[in-house]
């Protein structure tokens, strides 16, 4: 009888314990699902800080080299504006001066508001295809060969070409009217960013915004795809020789050293 009862206790202590045990298996899934959810959102709430502070930060970038940019551009199109005895004497201070002088020091940021509104949906536009066009070209080569480093420089490059492509395409008409704005001197033919849509919608028709995209494309593709591989083969090789450094002193010197790469070898 006590053996019995010795059993039944013991079963009956089992049969709680084990109760207990799912009703704590099931609080632990349930707050394993929910940090796992929590992670994610997070994740998402990380990917869109990155994107507006990348938006943000190349506005800013650009705002600050405006000057240099517009002094740029007027170099380039000097030969449309002025004589040969002009062209024989130009320079940064003179260009700068006569800004200055004819049309004002705001004058330096013509076309910036434009450039802004061009830089946030190009870096946006940019990465996205750029994380597309990697993960599908890594399905296509097979995930066997993903860490291979000849693998890993086609992809990059490939990748950032497409990425580079698809976002100078989609953004190119903010990029014409920048141009154009910031190519005016004291003569304003367009009056601001609407005005030049309009007046080149109606003077050269819907395709006169994308006008230059074919020669913008051979230059922006090579260009972005130099800077990614460059990007993601000097980060690679720094974490791997030095863990321990800052990331954003990585992605920082990464950056740079990837934008000089580019703009050398597509200048």
């Amino acid at each position: 009888m006590e053996a019995r009862v010795g059993v039944v206790v013991e079963g009956e202590q089992r049969a709680l314990n084990s109760a207990h045990g799912c009703v704590v298996d099931r609080k632990f899934l349930q707050q394993h699902n929910h940090t796992n959810q929590s992670l994610k959102q997070n994740s998402q709430i990380g990917t869109v800080q990155q994107l507006l502070a990348g938006g943000i930060a190349g506005a800013f970038g650009k705002t600050c080299t405006a000057p240099l940019a517009r002094l740029t551009i007027l170099f380039q199109v000097q030969g449309m504006h002025s004589d040969v005895a002009a062209l024989s004497k130009a320079s940064i201070w003179r260009e700068a001066s006569r800004i200055i002088n004819e049309e004002g020091f705001r004058a330096f940021w013509k076309g910036n508001l434009v450039t802004i509104a061009h830089r946030l949906p190009y870096s946006a536009v940019n990465f996205y295809a750029y994380e597309r066009y990697k993960n599908l070209l890594h399905s296509i080569i097979g995930e066997n060969r993903r860490g291979n480093t000849s693998s890993d420089l086609s992809v990059h490059f490939v990748g950032g070409g497409l990425a580079g492509i698809t976002a100078a395409s989609l953004t190119y008409p903010l990029d014409l009217v920048r141009t154009r704005l910031a190519a005016q001197t004291n003569s304003a033919y367009y009056r601001g960013i609407w005005h030049a849509f309009h007046t080149i919608c109606r003077d050269e028709g819907f395709m006169g915004l994308y006008k230059g995209l074919g020669a913008t494309l051979l230059n922006v593709g090579p260009s972005i795809a130099i800077s990614f591989s460059v990007y993601e083969t000097l980060r690679s090789f720094w974490q791997c020789q030095r863990p321990n450094d800052s990331t954003v002193m990585v992605s920082l010197a990464c950056g740079s050293l990837s934008g000089i790469a580019s703009s050398t070898g597509c200048s």
